[in-house]
C-alpha cells in the first residue's frame, strides 16, 4: 500500500485527502518510483480549483514533480534499474499520472537520472524550473554572453532558475519584482540588478542598467498592461516570452515597437520542450551539466511533509515564497 493525495471535488486546499491505495506494477514504458521529495507546481493549485487546461476526473490525482529511487520498471525500459536516483519532469497530464504519493508510476520519457551531488529535496526542486527557463532562454532565445535579459516575477522558482542560467551563459539578468522587499534576496541569488516596478520608473531604470542597449530577451509570467513598457526597452530583434498570465488583462503593445525593432512576441510553455524528444534531450543535458557543476543550484524556500500537503498549497497560494516549495515523503 502507498499513501497518495487525492481529491473528490474542486475547491480549496481542504479538499485534498491522503489515502492508502494499492499502486499497480508499472506498465510498459513506465518507471515505478519510491518518492522521497515532491516539488510543488502552481498548475496543481489551478487543477485543484478547476481552473486548469483539463477538468479533474474524480477521484483525482495531482503532482508534476518528484524525486526518489526506482522501485521497478515496466517492459521496454532499458535505461533505469532498481535503486537509481531519479527525478520526474512535467510532461504528462494529471488525468494520466500524479506524483503526490509514496510510490508512483511515471512515463519513462519524463524520468531522468539526477546528479548524485543533489539531495532528493534539491532534485525535486530542479527540473521544472530549469527546463522551463532553458526552453525560452537557450532553446528558443539563444541567449549569448553579454546580452541583457529581463526576468519578471524574478523571485519565483522559474525566475531564480532564469537568473542562474543567464549567469551561467555570461548574460546580464535584470530582475523585476513589485516592491523592494526582496531586493537583497534577488541580488544574493545572482541578479545583476533589481528593479522594484511599483516603486521605480521601470523604463528609465532598465535603460540605465542596459546602457540604453535594451533587453535582448524578456521572460515574463505576468502579462498585463506593463508589457507595453517592456517592449519600449527591448533591443532590436529582441524576443519576448510570455509563459504565464498572472495578470490576464490585455497586453496593449505599441505597434511601432514591434515594427521598428523587429521584435518577436510569443507565448511559451514548458510542454513545448518536454513533449519533444530532441528538445527534451538537450534540456536534460544542459540542466544535468549545470547541476553537476554547481552553476545551477536550486533554491528551496520551505519544506512540508506529505501529511501537510494542504498547508503546503496554502503557503504557495500566499505568494510569499522565494524559490521552490518542497514536500518530503518518508
Amino acid at each position: 500500500m502507498s499513501k497518495v493525495v487525492t481529491f473528490n471535488r474542486t475547491g480549496g486546499p481542504e479538499v485534498l485527502e491522503v489515502v492508502d491505495v494499492q499502486v499497480p506494477a508499472p506498465s510498459a514504458n513506465e518507471v515505478q518510483i519510491r518518492v522521497k521529495a515532491i516539488g510543488l507546481n502552481r498548475a496543481e493549485i489551478m487543477y485543484r480549483n478547476g481552473q486548469y487546461v483539463i477538468e479533474p476526473v474524480f477521484p483525482a490525482r495531482l503532482g508534476y514533480e518528484a524525486a526518489g529511487t526506482v522501485e521497478a520498471v515496466g517492459e521496454n525500459v532499458k535505461d533505469f534499474a532498481k535503486g537509481d536516483p531519479v527525478s520526474v519532469i512535467p510532461s504528462f497530464m494529471f488525468n494520466e499520472y500524479g506524483m503526490y504519493g509514496e510510490i508512483v508510476n511515471a512515463p519513462v520519457h519524463a524520468v531522468v537520472k539526477h546528479p548524485e551531488n543533489l539531495s532528493f529535496e534539491q532534485a525535486a526542486a530542479s527540473w521544472m524550473m530549469y527546463v522551463t527557463a532553458f526552453g525560452a532562454l537557450v532553446e528558443y532565445g539563444n541567449l549569448q554572453a553579454g546580452q541583457n535579459v529581463i526576468i519578471r516575477a524574478a523571485s519565483s522558482s522559474v525566475g531564480l532558475a532564469a537568473i542562474q542560467i543567464a549567469n551561467m551563459l555570461g548574460a546580464k539578468p535584470i530582475a523585476l519584482t513589485r516592491t523592494s522587499e526582496k531586493r537583497d534576496l534577488l541580488l544574493k541569488a545572482g541578479a545583476a540588478a533589481v528593479i522594484a516596478t511599483a516603486e521605480q520608473d521601470m523604463v528609465a531604470e532598465i535603460n540605465r542598467e542596459t546602457n540604453n542597449v535594451g533587453a535582448h530577451i524578456v521572460f515574463d509570467p505576468v502579462g498585463g498592461p506593463d508589457v507595453a513598457k517592456l517592449t519600449q526597452v527591448m533591443a532590436p530583434l529582441g524576443m519576448f516570452f510570455q509563459y504565464g498570465a498572472l495578470d490576464s488583462r490585455d497586453m496593449l503593445v505599441p505597434v511601432f515597437d514591434i515594427l521598428g525593432k523587429h521584435l518577436t512576441l510569443r507565448g511559451y510553455e514548458l510542454f513545448e520542450i518536454t513533449t519533444n524528444p530532441e528538445k527534451m534531450a538537450r534540456a536534460k543535458a544542459f540542466v544535468t551539466e549545470g547541476l553537476r557543476s554547481g552553476k545551477l543550484k536550486p533554491v528551496i524556500d520551505k519544506t512540508f511533509t506529505l501529511e501537510d500537503i494542504a498547508d503546503a498549497q496554502r503557503y504557495m497560494e500566499a505568494n510569499g515564497q522565494v524559490g521552490k516549495i518542497v514536500v518530503t515523503v518518508n
